[in-house]
């Protein structure tokens, strides 16, 4: 592709027997106990067995299922990229999407499994993994799509209202396009976002077309439905959305070993099928020229 890469604001398993996880509160715990114990936090994960991961409650990247398990497709990629450096015992935190990265830096957990979007503002304050997936946006929508909604440009020239998620990079890729605030609305959840589509509060919700079609699998009875997906294009450029894993800043021994299992996942087609249960397919698979460099830089 010759795009110039751009950035997605908002953005898993090597067959380890016995793998286990944790389930964590879902809210963010208040005060949190940080290991004084020598070493990097990967010498310190493998010498307990043991990690905390950031989450923020938004299938199907990661979440608590109804049975108190934390699961998702970002959550399984790791378990697996996780399980294959000897560390079993995933502990997860929820916390607000936008909250994620400050909270990671104080330490309230180890890394981010979340399915966040790579962008420079992100790369400014954290470092990310190579790219696990990609994934367009998309509108969600009355049924039918009375309106006519394919493009952030549609929503501008119509003067439509549009709810974008808390944290996420729609919110500026409508800003981006001229969507006046005024038009936007914005969320906390998947949830609220359907509750505002379905109320007729606004014309349209934004955000990946993965998530979008995960919530109206779960809502079968809501007159919703989603567009076609689309990587917008910003001052001119297209964009490409990259969804990765997210750690401190100066761990990098972490991220180049997470980054080598990461890689033997998708080389051997284990990443697909760990991930389809969650909606991914091969048109998520990330290209050789999506890269978390370009990405950064975009």
């Amino acid at each position: 592709m010759s795009a110039s890469w751009a950035r997605r604001d908002f953005l898993r398993r090597v067959g380890v027997a016995g793998l286990a996880a944790v389930a964590a509160p879902a809210a963010l715990v208040a005060c949190t106990t940080v290991s004084n114990a020598p070493g990097s936090t990967l010498e310190n994960a493998r010498s307990t067995g043991t990690i905390r991961v950031g989450i923020a409650n938004e299938a199907p990247y990661g979440f608590t299922d109804p049975s108190g398990k934390v699961t998702g497709e970002s959550v399984e990629v790791a378990r697996a990229v996780l399980g294959a450096l000897g560390i079993n015992d995933v502990q997860a935190t929820t916390v607000e999407f936008g909250s994620l990265i400050p909270a990671l830096n104080a330490r309230q957990f180890d890394m981010v499994t979340a399915g966040m979007f790579i962008n420079p503002e992100r790369c400014a304050n954290a470092a990310f993994s190579d790219p696990d997936y990609t994934a367009p946006t998309a509108f969600l929508v009355p049924t039918g799509n009375p309106q006519g909604i394919a493009t952030f440009d549609d929503v501008r020239d119509k003067g439509l209202r549009l709810a974008v998620l808390s944290g996420a990079v729609e919110q500026g890729y409508a800003q981006k396009s001229g969507v006046p605030d005024t038009q936007l609305q914005v969320v906390d959840t998947q949830n609220t976002m359907l509750q505002a589509v379905t109320a007729g509060r606004v014309d349209a919700g934004a955000l990946t077309n993965i998530s979008l079609n995960d919530v109206k699998a779960k809502n079968l009875g809501a007159a919703v439905e989603v567009t076609s997906g689309f990587f917008p294009v910003i001052d001119g450029k297209p964009t490409v959305s990259a969804g990765a894993f997210v750690f401190r800043m100066g761990e990098d021994d972490f991220v180049s070993a997470f980054n080598a299992e990461l890689k033997r996942l998708h080389d051997s087609g284990e990443w697909l099928r760990i991930t389809e249960p969650f909606g991914f397919t091969q048109d998520n698979v990330p290209g050789p020229d999506v890269t978390t460099q370009s990405l950064c830089a975009a």
